[in-house]
């Protein structure tokens, strides 16, 4: 095969680097910076859409005490936002 017929295959790969790949990985990035970055008294919401006050935070958990005074443990990773820090 020339490098004729690579350049297509090299021109699709870099494509795809830059507009699916490269973006996906600064989202995850982010993403981890953020859950790492949690403290006592950011406002969140969890991946599954609940809302809270994040009371308490462990190596991988985290405390969220939500509307009625219920306080729930949660994986840092089940946190998809912050709303406003503390």
């Amino acid at each position: 095969m020339d490098l004729v017929g690579l350049l297509p295959i090299v021109a699709m790969f870099a494509v795809m680097w830059f507009f699916i790949i490269r973006p996906a990985q600064k989202r995850q990035k982010n993403t981890a910076s953020m859950q790492n970055n949690l403290k006592r008294g950011d406002q969140i919401i969890t991946v599954g859409g609940l809302h809270g006050k994040i009371d308490a935070v462990d190596d991988q958990t985290i405390f969220v005490v939500v509307a009625d005074g219920t306080r729930l443990q949660f994986e840092r990773v089940a946190v998809g936002r912050v709303v406003s820090e503390s």
